[in-house]
């Protein structure tokens, strides 16, 4: 599948970029440097060449339909301010995994869960109309994280259950609390 913009209200959700018109380096490159994204979420190293390279495999990703990552933007600068993906997505199946993180400067706006809306009804929507037609997401947190559990409730995600010590975080291992929303759920 090409690549899908989506408007989520007051965000712009598009692909990753880096060219010659664009670049979302430097927002990588502040992920892979803010101490609470990196508690939760695995990051690339925090070098240009590294933020480079995980924009192309973004790209790659999607161009092979294994995962899907838009860029969450505010809507005039179409600056990057975090990122929501489909992860571990397989159509056949109608399955993904969905992930995020907000940068400092764009939490407690509620960005996060209004672009993981958006990004699930393209995904549940039937491909008939120019969706996915996925029938499962999921969406997995540590214990302790509660902005991604605020997230997952927002969203309309079901606690299913917990996988013990299936984690590290802060050095120690963490139970992981699995959730998932179905096309069906409302």
């Amino acid at each position: 599948m090409d690549p899908v913009e989506i408007d989520a209200g007051g965000w712009h959700l598009r692909p990753p970029r880096h060219d010659e018109r664009l670049s979302d380096v430097p927002a990588v490159l502040e992920s892979a440097r803010d101490p609470e994204i990196l508690r939760w979420r695995h990051r690339p190293p925090p070098t240009p060449a590294a933020a480079v390279l995980y924009i192309e495999e973004r790209a790659a990703a999607w161009a092979l339909d294994r995962a899907y990552t838009w860029a969450v933007c505010g809507p005039t600068t179409g600056e990057m301010l975090g990122e929501v993906a489909f992860a571990h997505l397989d159509l056949p199946m109608g399955v993904a995994e969905a992930t995020c993180w907000a940068l400092p400067r764009a939490r407690g706006r509620g960005m996060i869960s209004t672009a993981l809306s958006a990004v699930l009804r393209f995904g549940f929507a039937p491909s008939a109309v120019g969706g996915l037609g996925l029938a499962r997401v999921s969406y997995a947190w540590a214990v302790g994280n509660d902005p991604s559990a605020r997230v997952a409730e927002k969203c309309g995600f079901a606690v299913e259950g917990t996988q013990r010590s299936a984690w590290v975080v802060d050095g120690r291992r963490v139970d992981c609390v699995m959730a998932g929303r179905l096309a069906t759920d409302r």
